[in-house]
């Protein structure tokens, strides 16, 4: 075989190579929440994006009338995404790898506090003071 036709068949094996794509969805209870994940909006709850890297993402979901949830996460590379497993996925499989990863966080509702009992509170510390 020549070094032509060896080169033409390496391109078209890149060319014809697999992909993987990496999916995070992002549920709340009760669903509708705003989600906010490594500071930018993705959209309101149940939803999905594509992601690039895996490591620890910052996560913010609010809901009106539920405490804000701050919090984060871990995500860990599977096998097919190190060396030298990732070149077979991503350049030799003939397939598409999907990549779909699930978080599901509770929110909690918002505790009303009580006028008089604050105001009762502060003139105490006040006593105190």
């Amino acid at each position: 075989m020549d070094r032509t036709a060896f080169c033409g068949i390496i391109a078209v094996l890149f060319l014809l190579g697999g992909c993987v794509e990496r999916q995070l969805t992002i549920n709340s209870e009760p669903p509708g929440a705003m989600v906010v994940l490594n500071d930018e909006q993705i959209g309101k709850s149940p939803v999905t994006v594509s992601f690039n890297w895996y490591g620890d993402y910052n996560i913010k979901i609010s809901k009106e009338g539920y405490q804000t949830l701050s919090t984060h996460r871990l995500l860990k590379r599977p096998w097919h995404d190190r060396f030298p497993f990732d070149l077979f996925a991503q350049i030799f499989y003939p397939g598409t790898i999907v990549d779909s990863y699930e978080w599901t966080f509770a929110l909690e509702q918002k505790q009303r506090i009580d006028r008089d009992k604050l105001i009762d509170n502060a003139l105490e510390l006040r006593g105190r003071m």
